[in-house]
């Protein structure tokens, strides 16, 4: 049977309302934040740009956004002066040339919606145009590869220094336009930078490109946004934007080879469990360590975050990630390894040289 609510009804669905109200503004809160940080929303594009090819995007994007809220309201209005009018005519009081002021109106708001989707399509094929290319040849190319799911991160030779891979992080120099060309190794992915550029899908066996230039140093959210499997949503990377000094710092860094674990037993331990372990699939520069099919680890300490984003980058999170992958990325290509407390201590010994 059904009835009024009683008090204890009510006060359960003013809970859950006021559950869902909450929600929806620290939703709506976090995608009004403007952020160059991990933590902020990817959808963060649609309100806020950090660079040329992103503000012109995001100008559209408001564009549209107040055209359809317009036609909207202009529609709403309609509708209900047709309604206020209708009440106060009599039944009976339809006129034959009532059909001809229609017909009127339908005409009118037809040409108003051609004229306006018109001009809709004229300043998006001319913002289409205006990000195809940088204003500037590109000073730095850089070959990203999607995986299941994480993202590689190829840098050629410069300046004397060899080349060098890194995954999940993307660092490029303030102010100058970057070339991006992607890969996929397995499915279909899209490389996004919300706040950098728009949406680029990596193919296999086809090879797309992409650019992307900061206006100010700082942490830029990446995403995959191609549902791409089971962990798609765990699929992010970071591009830092730094000053010319110090991207030109961290990239001789990273081209480095690892430094030998010699006087310290405990991580030359390490080292030879993850020899056994660990260096089928994960390279170290500097070492017998060369597997193709995961990250590199020869800087690990030196990024932010692990897992593509899942973790942030500390050695309890890294021991958690050998132990656990499979529970925290379930489906990913990384094992969970059983370790013992002993050997768990010698590896994040040699995991903590990787600087």
């Amino acid at each position: 049977m059904h009835g009024r609510p009683n008090n204890a009804e009510r006060s359960g669905a003013a809970a859950r309302a006021s559950r869902a109200m909450a929600a929806s503004a620290a939703w709506t809160a976090a995608l009004m934040a403007p952020h160059r940080d991990a933590r902020g929303a990817p959808l963060d594009y649609f309100l806020h740009a950090g660079g040329p090819a992103a503000a012109p995007s995001m100008h559209l994007g408001w564009a549209l956004a107040a055209l359809s809220m317009s036609v909207i309201a202009i529609i709403a209005l309609l509708l209900v002066l047709a309604i206020a009018r209708r009440r106060r005519m009599p039944v009976d009081a339809r006129l034959p040339q009532d059909e001809t002021v229609a017909l009127r109106w339908i005409y009118a708001g037809t040409g108003i919606s051609s004229v306006a989707l018109f001009a809709a399509l004229a300043y998006t094929l001319v913002t289409l145009d205006s990000v195809a290319a940088p204003s500037r040849a590109p000073a730095l190319t850089l070959t990203v590869t999607a995986y299941d799911w994480w993202w590689k991160v190829d840098y050629a030779e410069a300046g004397g220094a060899p080349a060098f891979s890194v995954a999940n992080e993307i660092h490029i120099p303030v102010g100058t336009p970057v070339k991006i060309v992607l890969k996929s190794a397995d499915v279909i992915h899209a490389f996004w930078v919300p706040q950098l550029a728009g949406k680029t899908q990596t193919i296999p066996g086809q090879i797309n490109e992409q650019w992307i230039e900061a206006d100010a140093p700082g942490v830029y959210r990446g995403q995959c946004s191609q549902f791409c499997g089971a962990q798609h949503a765990h699929m992010a990377f970071e591009v830092v934007a730094q000053d010319a000094a110090a991207f030109d710092a961290w990239r001789r860094e990273q081209a480095q080879p690892a430094v030998r674990v010699t006087a310290d037993a405990l991580a030359a331990h390490g080292q030879e469990l993850f020899q056994a372990r660990c260096a089928g699939c994960h390279t170290i520069r500097g070492t017998e360590a060369n597997g193709a099919q995961a990250p590199d680890l020869t800087h690990l300490n030196s990024r932010r975050l692990i897992a593509a984003g899942a973790l942030t980058n500390t050695p309890g999170h890294q021991l958690d990630w050998i132990r656990h992958a499979q529970r925290i990325k379930p489906d990913s290509l990384m094992p969970s390894i059983a370790l013992t407390s002993s050997e768990a201590s010698a590896l994040s010994a040699y995991l903590a040289t990787l600087h």
